[in-house]
């Protein structure tokens, strides 16, 4: 039986050109790069530079991904941004890309799952292209998580950086075996009770109307994270008829390569098939996972035919896994 997968066919990220080192920031704060690198694996991030919105690294990482793919932005029917931090309120920052890269007239919206957010909108994107509604859709992950840093508060600002990463996603026939080339399978969760423990503290309905700073429970969230994440994988997995065994790799969510350590050992997944880009780009949310992904295109890991499996986990909570074919 032939059915309409949703494949991967170009992938592209971006960074602004402004390091800050681990020393930078213990300059700013009461901290060490032998501190932040023991905890976190981080070394360094990118800082977006002043006039620069996340619209603009979105559309960055747009026009890499549409290279590509062998396509123009005249080609894009969906634009789908995964973002907590949009140029403003309204109207969406997917809205915004459209216009800047010069796209036609078609669906663009903003999906907000934080670290989720890349997983959480490339579902969509599956759902549009599987039921035959788009046959070129853009989906990017794009932060500048710097504009939510508390730069007194060590537990988090050492944690994040800036950046886009973008993926084209376009229709393909298969068998319906687990062997089609596409997306396989997902896996996606939330549980709100847990909102306390990752969160920014204003917004709309704060009484000071100012901007709000990235609030975390670091313990809690770690304890949470190598649990929900494996489980989640699991599930995603399953529903592709695979093993964990037969992952060719594994681009997590770069938040923590303790976190990632963790996944990998409960899953039974080798280190050499981790890709692991934390110590250069930091916990840059939901573009995490795609600007992990471009780096392995670009240094020649991940190969066409590979079986890649992604996962996060963010704010919210929400966590979610997905199995890909390319």
């Amino acid at each position: 039986m032939r059915v309409l997968r949703s494949a991967v066919t170009g992938v592209g990220g971006f960074l602004p050109q402004q390091v800050i080192t681990n020393d930078d920031l213990a300059k700013v704060v009461d901290t060490s790069d032998a501190w932040i690198a023991e905890r976190t694996g981080i070394r360094q991030r990118h800082r977006i530079d002043d006039g620069m919105k996340t619209s603009d690294m979105a559309v960055e990482a747009a026009k890499v991904a549409l290279a590509a793919a062998g396509k123009t932005a005249e080609d894009v029917d969906l634009i789908i941004v995964a973002t907590t931090t949009p140029d403003m309120p309204f109207p969406s920052t997917a809205s915004i890309v459209q216009n800047k890269l010069g796209a036609p007239t078609c669906p663009a919206f903003d999906v907000q799952a934080v670290c989720s957010g890349f997983v959480y909108a490339l579902s969509v994107a599956d759902g549009f292209v599987a039921r035959g509604l788009s046959k070129c859709v853009l989906v990017i992950g794009a932060e500048a998580m710097s504009q939510l840093l508390d730069y007194s508060d060590r537990g988090t600002c050492i944690l994040f950086g800036d950046g886009a990463g973008a993926v084209v996603v376009e229709p393909v026939e298969g068998e319906g075996t687990k062997a089609d080339r596409g997306i396989l399978g997902f896996d996606l969760r939330c549980d709100g009770s847990k909102v306390d423990l990752l969160y920014v503290d204003g917004g709309t309905f704060e009484a000071e109307n100012r901007i709000g700073k990235i609030r975390m429970q670091g313990n809690q969230v770690f304890r949470h994270a190598v649990h929900k994440i494996s489980q989640a994988v699991e599930a995603a997995v399953e529903k592709a008829d695979l093993e964990i065994a037969d992952i060719d790799w594994f681009i997590p969510h770069q938040a923590n390569q303790r976190i990632l350590n963790g996944v990998a050992e409960r899953l039974g997944l080798d280190e050499s098939k981790v890709i692991s880009t934390v110590a250069q780009h930091a916990n840059t949310s939901a573009a995490s996972i795609p600007l992990a992904w471009y780096v392995g295109v670009q240094d020649g890991r991940v190969k066409p035919g590979d079986l890649v499996l992604i996962e996060a986990l963010g704010g919210g909570l929400t966590w979610g896994a997905a199995a890909i074919r390319l």
